[in-house]
């Protein structure tokens, strides 16, 4: 058997790069063409480099703690609302069809995917704000999520491509390969639906009140307006030798986009919730602040809390 397993592996590399020559767009990212980590290591014969990745990134403490870190409502009590993880298991989802649609790299996709919201902190986009605000106020510094996953990136040793991606899937640098760009605009696509599902669930928005014009253009259901935009992202893209929307569809998701952050994610509920997030994440900074941590340690040990971690943390603290 060690013969068999030996015999596939020296060909594995051969045949990857045979089939990506075949099936790949001339426009993908090549596995084996990777601009490397930032410490050299031996291949693994069994996986592309980007197979790899993501695996690391699977079996990575950051990624197993996205369970427990909640999108817009903080520790709900149902079941089914989306956690962090299951929004990162979404985008990847969408992201790889797209990537299969245009011949692009898939386990490039997959990987950027899967790691590019590791270093969120709790509390969703309001426990990122108050982190933020507290370093400023305390260190001069500022907070990113997009940067904070880049440096679990680079402690993964994840390629130079993976970590291109996960940096850019958010802020005003743009990806360097289409895999990223189809990562950065799916990211969109997946929370502004969801979004809208968990606020429906949550009973702070009547599916009648979103704006009819859009609804008319993408879908009523969320899963319909998720193949629209699917859709119209692959035959723009196509079209264009590049990742884009067509004027048309993007303006409708911008329009769904500004609806959800007037309407719910800095509505009247929003705002509780986030003040009682930010009232958290400065119980817990201070405290850290007082007993001597240094900044990095602080952003280490706040960002990769759960939700529960820091409320059970801060219920602790008296």
């Amino acid at each position: 058997m060690a013969d068999v397993a030996g015999t596939v592996a020296g060909a594995f590399e051969a045949q990857m790069r045979d089939h990506e020559q075949r099936w790949l767009s001339p426009l993908a990212v090549r596995s084996y063409e990777t601009r490397g980590r930032l410490r050299e290591e031996d291949d693994c014969r069994l996986r592309t480099p980007f197979q790899r990745d993501r695996d690391r990134i699977l079996h990575s403490k950051p990624f197993r703690r996205l369970k427990g870190k909640t999108q817009v409502f903080i520790d709900p009590a149902g079941d089914h609302y989306r956690t962090r993880m299951t929004h990162t298991l979404e985008t990847t989802a969408i992201a790889r069809g797209v990537a299969r649609a245009l011949r692009l790299n898939e386990d490039l996709v997959e990987a950027i995917g899967l790691g590019h919201d590791m270093g969120h902190p709790p509390f969703g986009h309001a426990g990122e704000d108050a982190l933020d605000r507290a370093l400023q106020e305390h260190f001069g510094r500022r907070f990113r999520h997009n940067e904070h996953s880049l440096q679990i990136a680079e402690s993964l040793n994840l390629t130079a491509e993976v970590r291109d991606g996960i940096l850019t899937h958010t802020g005003e640098a743009e990806p360097t390969s289409l895999e990223g760009k189809i990562v950065r605009i799916v990211d969109r696509v997946a929370y502004i639906n969801h979004d809208i599902d968990d606020a429906v669930r949550f009973g702070i928005l009547d599916p009648a009140d979103l704006p009819q014009d859009e609804v008319a253009s993408l879908g009523e259901r969320g899963s319909d307006r998720i193949d629209a935009l699917v859709h119209d992202l692959v035959e723009s893209s196509q079209r264009a030798g590049d990742i884009v929307q067509s004027p048309e569809v993007g303006r409708a998701m911008l329009a769904l986009r500004s609806f959800m952050f007037e309407h719910v994610y800095l509505g009247p509920h929003a705002r509780l919730e986030q003040e009682r997030a930010r009232a958290t994440i400065r119980r817990i900074f201070e405290h850290l602040v007082a007993g001597g941590e240094e900044p990095e340690q602080i952003v280490d040990f706040i960002a990769g809390m759960t939700d529960r971690f820091a409320l059970t943390y801060v219920a602790e603290l008296g």
